[in-house]
């Protein structure tokens, strides 16, 4: 996760990380914001996908998203802190199906997202 250099300019920091679990934080900054001054989808999925890939990659095989499903549930703006956690719902031989959630400083639900990797070297 620490070569993930478009997370660092997000400004994402991994804060935890264990097999098949990842949270992250992100506060959102002008720079985030789209057109209509609300938090842009790509920087709130960006967090979700990065705690996405620090679960999935947490079993030692390199895992690779096969397909990210989210939405979004809540508008936040500048200022906000955003928290993104990773949990894994199944894992098989070759694929991990993970529960994204993003949530701002209220832990209300700002998106919902459901990501399935594979790994595959994986001989599990």
């Amino acid at each position: 996760m620490a070569k993930d250099a478009f997370a660092r300019r997000l400004g994402i920091e991994l804060i935890e990380m264990k097999e098949g679990y990842a949270r992250a934080t992100m506060k959102v900054t002008p720079e985030l914001l789209n057109g209509a001054g609300v938090t842009h989808g790509s920087a709130v999925f960006g967090l979700a996908d990065l705690v996405f890939a620090a679960a999935s990659n947490s079993h030692g095989p390199v895992a690779l998203g096969l397909n990210v499903n989210i939405h979004y549930l809540k508008a936040t703006t500048s200022g906000a802190l955003l928290t993104g956690i990773a949990r894994e719902e199944n894992q098989t031989r070759k694929t991990g199906l993970y529960r994204l959630e993003v949530t701002d400083e209220k832990g209300d639900l700002v998106a919902l997202a459901e990501g399935l990797a594979y790994r595959p070297g994986s001989g599990k």
